[in-house]
């Protein structure tokens, strides 16, 4: 088995000359010297040993062992301390940590402690299921909004409510959606999208709740709906503000009772649901004005997600553009292009009246060459070339080679390492400085 350890401690040196030493002895070792980062790449999956010392800057070992088993309880936890520290690591011990290990560190004793608790999480349940990947893979963005916007996914995902998310058109709201059903206890049921905008009142009535055989003229056989589809996993409905009135009606009955009836029948068919309802209008304002329900908004708006245009969170504009290279440069097989400084500013001075979606078409034509209708980049060096300092260009080329080697690795940093004969701790070192993850170029497993 692979004994995976995310190593946190904040003295570098500490994490080096421990990292080397368990590397040495068969683990693969993930180390930090910032916990919040380490949390942050923690999944709701994680299945691996967290070694963490118990005093640091920022939060202690009780603090930290509490946020480790509410975003990764299947991880096991061993804390180092030293000797003085002793009274609060047997208390974590008490409130679940796996064990602690006084410093300085014997070798033989960590090797020991860490492969038992290796194997506790070889042998804990769920372990052969796909594990998620980061949720800053899935909802990117380095804004202070999108970092409260994950924070409020991966609670929400945990308590499985009906939820509104609201935002302009292309603001990503069915990546919200899926990134809550992904990181919920139905993330291996289905995730049923419908969008209620542009239909009549019949197809979408049929759409939703499926009809008997000869409930009307072209229904030749049964038909089983969105909603039913969705049964034990989650319904998402786009544009839900498009759902005609006597529609609703129907909805609402399905929300209270989760009950519901096809079309032409007369059978209560059970259905274990969550409901995401999606809007780029205020629902409110509009229940106010009798053109939606009331009863449905405040059934749906247990919990609500406001996304923000892109125009007022600019400094998510390089991160979200650079994973859109990324994948088109997967999705058409090219070399990724290269990105200068004046070009993310020429990006960054756009209003996005489309928001992601603009975006995303953006990076495809940039991938691909070719001007569209639109927003598109112009080549920055036609001018001002001397402008653009060398320690700048060679910044990017030395981000491009490392884009590049990642992209055709899948994110593999033992290929990458050979292919670039960098040493993994000075890849390590490179990757961080241009904020590029390894997860970011694994293939998606978006379901």
């Amino acid at each position: 088995m692979e004994k995976r350890i995310t190593l946190i401690d904040d003295e570098i040196d500490v994490v080096e000359a421990v990292s080397e030493m368990l590397e040495l002895e068969g683990f693969t070792v993930s180390g930090f010297t910032d916990p919040k980062v380490a949390l942050k790449l923690l999944t709701p999956d994680a299945a691996q040993v967290v070694l963490c010392d118990v005093r640091m800057p920022e939060l202690d070992g009780l603090s930290m062992l509490d946020a480790i088993q509410h975003r990764a309880p299947r991880c096991k936890v061993i804390l180092m301390s030293g000797h003085g520290d002793i009274p609060m690591a047997i208390e974590a011990m008490k409130l679940g940590a796996f064990d602690f290990i006084e410093k300085p560190l014997q070798s033989d004793e960590l090797v020991e402690k860490l492969s038992l608790a290796a194997s506790h999480v070889e042998q804990s349940p769920d372990l052969t299921s796909a594990q998620a990947l980061p949720i800053e893979s899935r909802v990117i963005g380095s804004s202070a909004h999108m970092e409260m916007i994950r924070n409020q996914v991966l609670a929400l995902a945990r308590t499985g409510v009906d939820t509104i998310i609201n935002g302009e058109t292309g603001t990503g709201k069915e990546v919200i959606a899926r990134a809550l059903h992904q990181y919920s206890a139905r993330k291996d049921k289905a995730f049923v999208a419908i969008n209620c905008g542009g239909m009549t009142e019949s197809i979408i009535e049929s759409e939703l709740f499926g009809h008997e055989a000869g409930s009307f003229t072209s229904a030749n056989k049964k038909r089983i709906g969105k909603i039913e589809q969705a049964n034990g996993g989650t319904l998402f409905l786009d544009e839900i503000e498009s759902m005609p009135i006597s529609v609703q009606i129907k909805l609402l009955r399905v929300i209270q009772e989760r009950v519901i009836e096809r079309v032409g029948g007369n059978e209560l068919i059970p259905v274990d649901i969550v409901v995401l309802a999606a809007s780029k209008a205020d629902l409110s304002e509009l229940s106010q004005r009798g053109e939606f329900r009331s009863d449905l908004f405040y059934r749906l708006n247990i919990a609500s997600l406001n996304l923000l245009p892109l125009r007022e969170r600019k400094e998510d504009i390089q991160s979200l553009f650079r994973h859109f290279v990324v994948q088109a440069s997967q999705k058409y097989k090219t070399r990724p292009s290269t990105l200068y400084a004046e070009q993310i500013q020429q990006l960054c001075r756009h209003d996005w009246p489309g928001n992601v979606r603009e975006l995303r078409n953006v990076a495809d034509r940039f991938v691909l060459g070719i001007v569209g209708e639109g927003f598109d980049l112009h080549s920055p060096l036609t001018q001002g070339t001397e402008a653009f300092a060398f320690e700048q260009q060679m910044e990017q080329y030395e981000r491009n080679v490392l884009t590049e080697a990642l992209i055709e690795t899948s994110g593999n940093i033992n290929e990458v390492s050979v292919r670039l004969n960098l040493p993994r701790k000075t890849l390590y070192r490179k990757m961080k400085k241009h904020q590029l993850d390894k997860e970011n170029f694994k293939p998606s497993r978006d379901g």
